[in-house]
């Protein structure tokens, strides 16, 4: 597999980034965030991890090893609760918000950025690769404006053993692929064939970041190592642009705003920071969420345990109580037939 082309000499040329992100449909750039403004919130983190017993006692805290008894994915309670607890720090926001991310988008984008709310923080669990994320596009899930970007950002150096992420570039030109319900982070997988010879990939060091447009193709690479792998998931478009309903809630809209800043001090700059934009608001489309749904259901009811992250994210999200009932059942008997 190529690896990333780095694009960190050219930081201070803004049309040439503009260029390669229009071909590629991504940008990798090594230390655009201080590892000084990381590492405390990857400590914390780790320190959250402690607590819920996902990491092993007998190593120090910071190498992260993981405790293989207590895995869990996305969206289980028990993961949850824990990134919910990264979510109110505001350590959290201090990389999401830092000025390196927002100044690079506004010279990119010529217009004042707005970072999503709804930035996620990735806990993934070593060896249990059949919930590695697979080969999916944001825009699905995101929607709003085509052209928003994620700044996927790893906590800590990433040596091949670990994973990270791999791209397929210039995906981004080929629209909105078809795709099927899958484990791992998303929940769907793109069914459409695509160029091989196009996915890109390096391991990393910490502060690096990889940009990518809503639209372009990528997939998590297996963590193979014994330790947690911690990453962030940041969305960013122009503030003009029109926002999705769901991209202003919380992650996983199962605690509000008023939960998350609990702790906060008064008039803190980051509390509700979008509302001083009159942001073009649109309602999100459930077309592709309505697909991956039934799909899931048919696949549930002949037996396909690819269907489970599906399931679980209906029961913990959906505002329909029977549709939530019927794929706990569907869930109940997939979970008796492993058994």
């Amino acid at each position: 597999m190529k690896p990333f082309l780095d694009s960190t000499d050219l930081q201070r040329d803004v049309e040439q980034l503009k260029q390669r992100l229009d071909r590629d449909g991504y940008l990798y750039l090594r230390g655009l965030v201080p590892v000084d403004v990381l590492e405390p919130l990857r400590l914390r983190w780790l320190q959250f991890a402690h607590h819920a017993g996902w990491v092993d006692t007998k190593a120090p805290l910071g190498d992260g090893v993981a405790n293989a008894a207590s895995f869990c994915v996305e969206p289980q309670d028990v993961y949850m609760a824990l990134m919910h607890q990264v979510y109110k720090l505001t350590n959290f926001w201090d990389v999401t918000l830092h000025p390196n991310l927002i100044g690079l988008f506004e010279h990119l984008l010529n217009e004042e950025v707005l970072l999503l709310p709804n930035a996620i923080g990735r806990t993934i669990f070593p060896q249990r690769t059949e919930y590695t994320t697979p080969a999916h596009q944001d825009w699905v899930p995101i929607q709003g404006c085509q052209e928003t970007y994620t700044c996927w950002l790893p906590m800590s150096d990433l040596p091949r053993q670990l994973g990270g992420l791999q791209l397929n570039a210039g995906s981004h030109r080929g629209g909105i692929y078809d795709f099927k319900p899958a484990l791992g982070a998303g929940g769907t997988e793109i069914t459409d064939p695509l160029d091989e010879s196009q996915w890109v990939y390096s391991p990393g060091s910490q502060g690096a970041v990889v940009i990518f447009h809503s639209l372009t193709v990528h997939r998590g690479e297996p963590n193979m190592s014994d330790r947690l792998r911690l990453s962030i998931d940041a969305r960013y478009q122009r503030a003009i642009d029109p926002v999705a309903l769901n991209s202003l809630k919380p992650t996983g809209s199962l605690i509000t705003w008023e939960q998350l800043y609990e702790d906060w001090p008064d008039g803190h700059p980051y509390k509700y920071y979008w509302n001083k934009w009159d942001l073009k608001v649109n309602e999100h489309d459930t077309r592709f969420v309505e697909k991956r749904d039934d799909m899931a259901f048919e696949m549930a009811r002949a037996g396909n345990p690819e269907s489970c992250g599906v399931l679980e994210r209906i029961i913990s999200r959906d505002p329909d109580a029977a549709k939530r009932e019927r794929a706990q059942q569907l869930l109940d008997e997939l979970n008796h037939e492993t058994q």
